[in-house]
């Protein structure tokens, strides 16, 4: 179903970029760190928390799979492993954007690096 799918895809990214870190010249690699938020498409205006127990204030290395660039951003909640960030502040009526797949509309305003899940994100199916 899509949402294996999608999950699988985001495991699948993380491997890659892992893979791509570590082809890097050994003086380089002291300086590589594992990323916390995934993207995986510049359309996207929210991003999957990929470690466990990411704390309000945590200062995110942000990858972007689609082209394996990096961005920084503050987490604004605790947000457990799994679920989504806003890239970008989003206003009632906003759609959200994920593997550059519409997955519903938030329902309540959410600021730029907080927490997107059931409480502010509805789906668009009903």
């Amino acid at each position: 179903d899509g949402t294996a799918t999608l999950a699988v895809t985001g495991v699948m990214c993380l491997v890659s970029y892992i893979r791509l870190a570590f082809r890097k010249p050994p003086q380089e690699l002291k300086r590589v760190s594992a990323p916390q938020l995934l993207v995986h498409d510049r359309q996207d205006n929210v991003g999957v928390v990929v470690v466990e127990g990411l704390k309000a204030g945590t200062e995110m290395l942000c990858v972007v799979t689609e082209d394996n660039s990096d961005f920084q951003l503050t987490s604004r909640h605790d947000v457990p492993i799994g679920h989504k960030v806003a890239l970008a502040d989003l206003k009632v009526g906003d759609t959200v954007i994920k593997y550059g797949q519409d997955i519903g509309r938030i329902v309540a305003p959410v600021a730029k690096g907080e927490h997107v899940h059931v409480h502010n994100l509805k789906t668009k199916r009903w």
